[in-house]
């Protein structure tokens, strides 16, 4: 059986994190959101793959190839506007050789058992969500669905769409013009076609910045100590990984579940609390605290900084002693403002000087320069100098 990955979207709420690569290539546990949907396809038997790809398209093609690191076959479809999940969906129709195969979100973590109960036709999955407002929340009756409704104002049900689903062929002409798979769906039960609905095993989105730190947290559930670095006088509770070539100075505390890169420098005395992962070529600096965070490739972190909540992307250096204070605070994304408990989110090659304190909620985007002793607060603009 084949299986449609459609990854072609931006992800405008998460910028500045989608500003330079597509939502799917977000990393969480130092892997791209991507990268545990083509792996659960592999575990659930399903080999060949077709990913359609549009916006930084090249970011996914060179990272995924034609997928034999994974020992999958993978194909690419692309979509040159972006228009909607049935437009994306109708771009892989030349590439599908089955009758059936399955179609998945590449910005949604899921397992290989939800992907095995998709085991027939005209099948969606579901999930129970605490706040289904901000998704397609479906309306169903002895298990069969009535409809969906995106996004609906009022409450209609606590069952939201994971966009994972099991067609046949047919659905490119159900298609048609349209480019919503959720219009698709509901003009197919007006027409009278059944469709199924089995509850996801395991399944996480990102929507918003802070929704990238509860995928980390999320995506970390392995079990076990895997040390290939050099660990010296230092403390290492629960599961934590620790990448080739990695270096644990003397007097650090880890609490897992951690996962730590390759060619890293951590402390000395400096403490790692859970649910925080470190991408690779990462230094950070002597007393330094980090909890619930997730630190990309190529971050240097200067001595006596406190990290907590936060998503500090690749490529920036920050100066000692800075702090990302963490508590609930209105967030402004695009038109919307959210309340919630947050840290900082720092795009790419940010240069942050020594004593800076970054409030609670604070977005800075990529390329941004904050002079020393600056406390800075809110949304700030790409390539801003703060002085």
């Amino acid at each position: 059986m084949q299986a449609v990955i459609l990854a072609a979207g931006e992800g405008q709420r998460l910028r500045p994190f989608t500003a330079n690569k597509p939502k799917v290539m977000i990393k969480v546990a130092n892997k791209p959101i991507l990268e545990f949907v083509v792996e659960a396809l592999r575990e659930a038997g399903i080999l060949d793959i077709v990913m359609v790809v549009g916006y930084k398209k090249n970011r996914i093609m060179n990272y995924f190839g034609d997928g034999s690191r994974w020992n999958v076959n993978i194909e690419y479809a692309v979509q040159q506007q972006q228009l909607g999940t049935a437009h994306a969906l109708k771009q892989a129709e030349k590439l599908i050789r089955d009758d059936e195969f399955l179609v998945l979100a590449g910005d949604n973590i899921v397992d290989s058992k939800t992907i095995e109960r998709m085991d027939r036709p005209w099948t969606l999955a579901y999930k129970i969500a605490e706040e289904p407002s901000k998704y397609g929340v479906l309306v169903v009756s002895d298990g069969k669905l009535e409809k969906i409704i995106e996004k609906p104002k009022e409450p209609v049900s606590n069952l939201i769409n994971t966009g994972v689903y099991r067609f046949t062929s047919e659905i490119f002409d159900k298609i048609g013009e349209m480019t919503d798979l959720i219009s698709v769906i509901n003009s197919m039960i007006d027409e009278g076609y059944e469709f199924e609905c089995v509850e996801a095993n395991v399944w996480a989105d990102i929507v918003y910045p802070w929704d990238i730190l509860k995928v980390n947290d999320f995506a970390m559930r392995f079990s076990g100590k895997i040390v290939a670095g050099k660990v010296e006088n230092a403390e290492i509770i629960g599961d934590v990984s620790i990448g080739e070539n990695t270096i644990i100075r003397g007097n650090v505390y880890i609490k897992g579940p951690v996962v730590i890169g390759d060619n890293c420098e951590i402390g000395p005395n400096a403490v790692i609390m859970p649910s925080t992962s470190i991408g690779d070529n990462v230094k950070i600096g002597a007393f330094c605290y980090v909890e619930n965070s997730v630190i990309g490739d190529n971050v240097v972190i200067a001595p006596n900084s406190y990290i907590k909540d936060s998503v500090i992307d690749g490529g920036c250096v920050i100066g000692p002693k800075f702090t990302a204070l963490s508590d609930f605070a209105e967030v402004k994304v695009g038109e919307e403002y959210r309340k919630v408990k947050a840290g900082v989110f720092v795009g790419e090659r940010c240069r942050i000087g020594a004593n800076v304190v970054a409030e609670a909620g604070t977005i800075i985007g990529n390329d941004v320069t904050v002079a020393s002793l600056k406390t800075v607060r809110g949304l700030i603009p790409d390539n801003s100098v703060v002085v």
